[in-house]
């Protein structure tokens, strides 16, 4: 699992004649520096794809955390008409091959003005069945009915409970679905090629994309882009792990 890491960092310090030697390098070189500069010449644009990425992506997590656990409360603690039908619909659109909205998607995207726009992305990430269904799962077996009886006799509205007596009980929930959005969004590489047209507004799927096949780019430079980008996954991933693990150990004490 860390070998096409750790190979594509050591990569990026290395020229392509290195690279494309046999054997090619297994440590690190001191090519790093002319990599980047060779990435920017020719993909000036590549800082602000990495930060239309980030933000793209975040807002996504964000959009999704909330509106997928505002569902997952409705379905697992609230009673309505169809209810059970309308989440059997939900869990049966995972089904569905994502290739099939493609053509739907773009032609809703040119209705609405929104091609070379990040709404284009942001919007229909905002929440989805995954994301229900993790919710609803944790909300039953993590919230129990009692403390939303107790909020309702104190006379709470069903807006606040979810916000100031659900949403807190479900940390590890979140951490997990917010990880999980913000790497496929941050990712996504199809999506952002059916709605994004104009280089100027390429995440950083498209602006490395575009980088192969140009005469004259180079395997560093390449390298050097894929690693530039993955590095905030990592540091993410890190962080967020450390903390999902601590919350689901509290989580067991306090079972």
């Amino acid at each position: 699992m860390l070998a096409p890491f750790y190979t594509m960092l050591v990569f990026a310090t290395h020229g392509s004649a290195e690279i494309l030697s046999m054997p090619p390098p297994i440590w690190f070189g001191d090519q790093l520096g002319a990599n980047v500069n060779d990435l920017i010449e020719r993909r000036p644009h590549f800082w602000s794809a990495l930060w239309r990425s980030l933000w793209i992506a975040g807002l996504t997590a964000l959009l999704n955390l909330f509106f997928c656990a505002l569902a997952g409360y409705a379905f697992a603690l609230l009673e309505f008409r169809f209810k059970e039908a309308l989440f059997g619909f939900i869990l049966a659109t995972m089904l569905l091959p994502s290739f099939l909205s493609m053509i739907p998607t773009v032609m809703l995207m040119q209705q609405l003005g929104w091609i070379d726009s990040a709404k284009a992305l942001v919007i229909p990430g905002a929440c989805g069945a995954l994301g229900i269904f993790m919710m609803r799962q944790y909300v039953r077996s993590a919230v129990p009915r009692e403390l939303i009886d107790a909020a309702r006799i104190d006379g709470c509205g069903e807006f606040e409970i979810f916000w100031r007596v659900v949403l807190p009980l479900l940390g590890p929930a979140l951490g997990t679905l917010g990880l999980i959005t913000f790497i496929g969004q941050y990712n996504n590489f199809v999506g952002a090629l059916l709605v994004l047209r104009d280089q100027d507004v390429f995440t950083v799927p498209l602006v490395l994309r575009s980088l192969q096949g140009t005469t004259g780019a180079t395997v560093g430079a390449l390298s050097a882009g894929a690693a530039i980008t993955v590095m905030p996954l990592l540091l993410l991933f890190v962080f967020f792990s450390r903390r999902l693990i601590a919350g689901l150990a509290a989580g067991a004490v306090k079972g």
